[in-house]
């Protein structure tokens, strides 16, 4: 679960507590955790948002390393998917993953996570000179 929260933080922007728990669907406290572990380990940091009660969520440099190791992995496995897979049955797999994901998530009582947005209105953006 850390690895996704990082991933949610570092690749797809997301940048509030809120936003992270909806899509992974656990509850505040539950990421709160999970983001108090990160930031143990020097790989997201709390910075103030726009109002008192807003935390705003950065990855670190040493987060980013971890997301491009993970990245690396997840094109490792792809790659060894191919050697395995036809194109056709690549594409049967990936229709039946999302066949499961929408079933658990009507299970669940919740929509699949719709593809992640740059801006998250639930924590507007503290203006930063982030360098990179």
């Amino acid at each position: 679960m850390q690895l996704l929260v990082l991933k949610y933080i570092g690749a797809h922007g997301i940048h509030s507590q809120a936003a992270i728990a909806e899509r992974l669907l656990v509850d505040a406290p539950a990421v709160s955790r999970l983001v108090d572990r990160l930031e143990e380990d020097g790989l997201v940091a709390r910075r103030a948002g726009e109002n008192r009660r807003c935390v705003r969520l950065e990855i670190t440099d040493a987060g980013r390393k971890e997301c491009q190791a993970l990245e690396r992995a997840a094109e490792w496995v792809d790659a060894q998917a191919r050697t395995y897979l036809a194109p056709p049955e690549l594409e049967e797999l990936s229709r039946l993953l999302d066949k499961l994901q929408t079933g658990l998530c009507q299970l669940l009582g919740t929509e699949p996570a719709a593809a992640p947005r740059k801006d998250d209105p639930s924590c507007a953006p503290a203006t930063s000179n982030d360098n990179g």
